[in-house]
């Protein structure tokens, strides 16, 4: 929560809890039926069809850059700033999803209100081209002058020191903000598509491109490793000004009046914010090697659904106590299970979930991929 909340900070779903996602249904219902009853394909509309499973897309490749995170963060790889996230901070991210279900509730009613919006083809070039030039000259510059309105003082104690909370970034920190802040965002986010729409050069792949683009950049600079190599900079110098780096927008969250841009560092460099220790920790943060482990603390899985209480899993479940989950629950997270047991199978070598400092201790946790029937069955 911000230091002074102002008006529009709590998301207007709050009551309704991990229930939440039932507004999305009869947007998600409605298409689908839709879409299987026509009798051609011409009038089918896959574009609006497609907006649900590409919301549970993002969701997934947002799972997908926490557990690879905190999994790096955990052995120490290239491993930027070196703190453990507060318990606070897993409390106040674990409702990052709620911008996936703002945008896809914003989807769905320019589907259904903006004319054009309806059976959008594949792919279109000159969409394509036009968002890419829309999201680099006016995003990038309106977003950086955004960011720094964000830290004047006024706005900064009643909404952005809500995402400044979180000193240890993690890839959905990226995404914690106050509701008031997610609009201004998606109609900055907007724009490139909504040119598309009325200029009707808009596709599936601009519109699924671009918003997976941006999930991807907004990953990457908050996941606290660095994982950009040092390699594209030496082949293409001016790329410094086009594309950040983890560490770069890191510095943002320890310094706060530096490296305000969004994904392109140019705007620092022309208007005299760029950190001057910019460099210097990429450096750093790309030599710092796996951490060593002094004391280790082995555990490993018990039921099949035991796996998503691990900190690589999700955060917010793996914080409190173990239980059965409800049987609801596992019917939809059933495939994602018996993946994991394949793995885990496979794969058959313990693992860091954990890591501790106590004084000059090291002490780690490390899971061993096997489950209570695989240990039992190896004992007898």
């Amino acid at each position: 929560m911000a230091s002074t909340p102002g008006i529009l900070t709590e998301w207007p779903w709050k009551p309704l809890g991990t229930f939440k996602h039932i507004l999305l249904l009869p947007w998600a219902i409605r298409s689908t039926y839709y879409f299987l009853t026509k009798d051609t394909p011409d009038e089918r509309d896959l574009s609006t069809f497609l907006v649900f499973p590409f919301l549970v897309w993002r969701m997934i490749h947002n799972q997908i850059w926490i557990s690879l995170s905190r999994y790096i963060n955990a052995k120490g790889n290239n491993r930027i700033l070196d703190r453990g996230l507060e318990f606070d901070q897993v409390d106040r991210e674990k409702n990052w999803d709620d911008q996936i279900l703002f945008n896809g509730i914003w989807f769905y009613v320019g589907i259904f209100t903006i004319d054009g919006a309806q059976n959008l083809p594949l792919w279109r070039s000159d969409g394509i081209l036009i968002t890419i030039l829309l999201h680099t000259t006016f995003v990038e510059f309106a977003y950086y002058w955004l960011h720094r309105a964000l830290h004047h003082h006024y706005l900064y104690n009643r909404y952005h020191s809500h995402h400044h909370s979180s000193i240890v970034t993690e890839p959905i920190t990226s995404v914690i903000h106050p509701f008031a802040e997610h609009i201004a965002y998606f109609v900055l986010f907007a724009t490139p598509m909504l040119t598309t729409l009325f200029t009707r050069t808009a596709s599936i792949a601009s519109f699924a491109g671009y918003m997976t683009y941006i999930d991807f950049m907004n990953n990457l600079g908050h996941c606290n490793f660095e994982l950009v190599p040092k390699s594209l900079f030496s082949i293409f110098p001016p790329l410094k000004y086009f594309l950040y780096t983890p560490s770069f927008h890191s510095l943002h969250h320890t310094q706060f009046r530096t490296n305000y841009s969004l994904f392109m560092p140019l705007y620092d460099y022309l208007y005299g914010t760029m950190d001057k220790s910019t460099a210097s920790l990429y450096e750093t943060s790309l030599k710092r090697g796996e951490e060593s482990a002094q004391v280790v603390y082995l555990t490993h899985l018990t039921t099949p659904e035991s796996i998503f209480h691990l900190q690589v899993g999700f955060a917010h479940v793996s914080s409190k106590p173990y239980v059965s989950p409800k049987w609801y629950i596992m019917m939809f997270m059933w495939p994602l299970t018996l993946w994991s047991i394949m793995i885990t199978w496979i794969y058959g070598r313990p693992f860091v979930v954990e890591r501790h400092r106590f004084n000059r201790l090291n002490v780690q946790t490390w899971a061993i991929p096997k489950y209570k029937l695989q240990v039992r069955t190896q004992l007898i």
